[in-house]
Formats: C-alpha cells, structure tokens, sequence
C-alpha cells in the first residue's frame, strides 16, 4: 500500500492524514510536490488520469483517490474509533454536515483559491477575480452557520469527534492560508477551531 500525499497547505490529502492520525495508521507514503507540479506529471496521471492528491494504492494495484473515499476504506478496514458514525443516526448527522462544509464552505473556497489567488494565476488558464471575490459572502454565511451550530454540541456533528470535524477543520485552515480567516466575533467556533487544532492528529 502507497499513500500519494502533498504537504500543506494542500487541505485534501492531510483530511487523510488526520483521519489515519486519529485511527494510529502508518501510511507508507510517497511525497508528490504541488509546487513543483509533479502531480501533472505522467507518471503520477498513470495512478491518478486526474492529476490529483492524494491517491491510495493497494497492494494488488487498485487505486483509490478522493480524500473521503480513501478515508472510509481505511475506516472499514480500522473500525475504531468510530469516525464516520457509532449508529445510523450518528451517521446520518455526519454526512449531512460532511456536505455542508463541502458545498457551502469547500467550494466558494475554491473559487476564491481559483480565480484570486497569486499561485493559481500560474496554472489557470484564466481567472474570473470578480467571480473569484464574489464568493467571500459565502464564506462568512457558512462560517456563521457553523459558529451557531457550536451552541448545541462539541463537535460539528455531535458529541464525537469525526470526519466532519476533519473536513472542517482543513477547510478553515487552507482558508485561513488564503485570507479567509474566521472572524474574532464567532466564538463558538473559534473554541471549537483552538480544539480541534490541539488534538495530536492535527499536526499530522
């Protein structure tokens, strides 16, 4: 097995690395540079056709890509601790909050990492910046919603920890690296950021 990661601030591939962090899984692993465009190169599109990190080889070859896809065969094959349910309720919250930070945080981020970002303007064909900027309400509507879920639970879906908490996490962190850091008045999550952010796994 082959773990195909790329170091911060890149957010998808470290979802992975906490996720294998909280489960106490060594991935052995391959580093493929971002900065350097190793991941366009041909011999990592003969693993991943997309040119995307991170990417998970099996032993017989497969390969699995996608973050979430990878962390839930890790989750099958390592069960505890539980982190993307403990029942069907469980889960069912995880999920729904899962696509929240996907649809409602995750993707106006990357348009404003896209289309405003000084790094990207060197790999994108062309940038849409009032596109790009017109997404920042998105941003602060998303942030908003998180910081009031905060008053019912510890963590975004419940009582545990989870892969929503992970998710979460990375996304407000490659956020923060691109200038879109949570606002001081939200302080329900920022408590929640400063204790997600102390946990081992979030080094990782």
């Amino acid at each position: 097995m082959i773990f195909y990661d790329s170091p911060s601030p890149a957010p998808n591939p470290r979802r992975v690395r906490i996720f294998a962090a909280e489960k106490g899984i060594e991935l052995p692993t391959e580093q493929v540079s971002i900065l350097k465009g190793e991941h366009k190169s041909d011999a990592f599109r003969a693993i991943n056709p997309l040119g995307q990190t991170p990417a998970l080889k099996l032993d017989d070859g497969t390969v699995i890509t996608e973050s979430v896809a990878i962390c839930r065969y890790l989750e099958a094959l390592h069960p505890d601790p539980p982190l993307f349910g403990r029942d069907a309720l469980d889960a069912a919250r995880i999920e729904m909050w899962s696509r929240r930070i996907e649809l409602r945080l995750m993707a106006p981020t990357g348009m404003i990492w896209v289309h405003t970002h000084p790094f990207t303007a060197r790999v994108v064909p062309h940038q849409y910046k009032d596109f790009g900027e017109s997404n920042r309400p998105a941003i602060e509507r998303a942030h908003a919603m998180f910081d009031e879920a905060f008053g019912e639970t510890p963590y975004i879906a419940g009582e545990h920890y989870s892969i929503a908490d992970i998710l979460l996490l990375t996304t407000i962190d490659f956020g923060t690296f691109i200038g879109l850091a949570i606002a001081d008045d939200l302080a329900r999550l920022n408590d929640w950021h400063r204790r997600v952010s102390a946990r081992a796994s979030a080094a990782a």
